[in-house]
């Protein structure tokens, strides 16, 4: 499982990152970070939009779900059969949103390690990483835009213009995860909804929770990481305005 993770996925982001540096983004880390960022969600926009579908079709199912749920409230048995029959008529899987979750989870995981190798090398590249084609840089930038070290976390010691950026960097993780998580919530009147039901109760909590270990993982670790979380949450709130907006026509 390592060498898939590392042949796969690890080494051509490493690559993929040094590249982007070497000719695309000025010798700058995080223009690097951002390019980058890009190009994985536009390799990962099919998955990301059938996520997004299968959400918002399983949103519009709701009132009917809460209807067999109710109606067959004291058999168990009988509530799994009629909504597995009613997914089955509606062509909606409950489990079909997870693939991408995973996915941006393991492409996360990646980009955290290139990051912190590379932080960790004191940002000198590893040569026996690189693709035969893709040229070592030696020692990397690690600033952006000549404000922001990537490669540290956040310190409120030594207060400056670039802990200003970071900070903002995290807030703004944070506040468009969010707005994204928000975007897909059930709309439906609190007339229609079910006080303590489970289902309820989860998505309010991750609609805080996502925010949170947004803020957690912008504090705890290098910068770098909480931009990249940045730019991928912003793509997928355009990304999610897009296809809404389509089945809205």
């Amino acid at each position: 499982m390592a060498f898939i993770f590392n042949s796969f996925i690890y080494d051509p982001i490493y690559n993929l990152l040094i590249f982007v540096y070497n000719y695309l983004s000025f010798h700058d880390f995080g223009i690097a970070i951002i390019i980058v960022t890009i190009l994985i969600k536009l390799a990962l926009y099919p998955l990301s939009k059938k996520q997004i579908e299968s959400q918002k079709k399983l949103q519009e199912l709701q009132p009917k779900i809460k209807e067999l749920q109710e109606k067959y409230k004291n058999d168990k048995e009988k509530q799994s059969k009629a909504l597995m029959e009613f997914y089955k008529e509606n062509k909606a899987n409950p489990l079909s949103g997870c693939l991408p979750l995973i996915a941006q989870l393991i492409f996360l995981i990646a980009i955290y390690r290139v990051l912190f190798n590379i932080s960790n090398d004191h940002l000198l590249v590893d040569g026996s990483n690189l693709y035969s084609f893709v040229a070592n840089p030696g020692q990397i930038n690690s600033m952006f835009l000549g404000l922001v070290n990537l490669s540290a976390s956040f310190s409120w010691s030594g207060f400056n213009l670039g802990s200003v950026f970071h900070l903002l960097i995290i807030i703004l993780a944070a506040l468009s995860q969010f707005y994204q998580s928000k975007m897909l919530m059930n709309k439906s009147s609190n007339n229609d909804k079910k006080k303590g039901e489970m289902a309820e109760m989860m998505q309010k909590q991750m609609l805080y929770l996502g925010p949170a270990l947004t803020l957690f993982i912008g504090f705890k670790f290098p910068a770098g990481l909480a931009l990249y979380w940045l730019v991928s949450t912003v793509f997928m709130i355009f990304q999610q305005k897009a296809i809404i907006k389509k089945d809205a026509k």
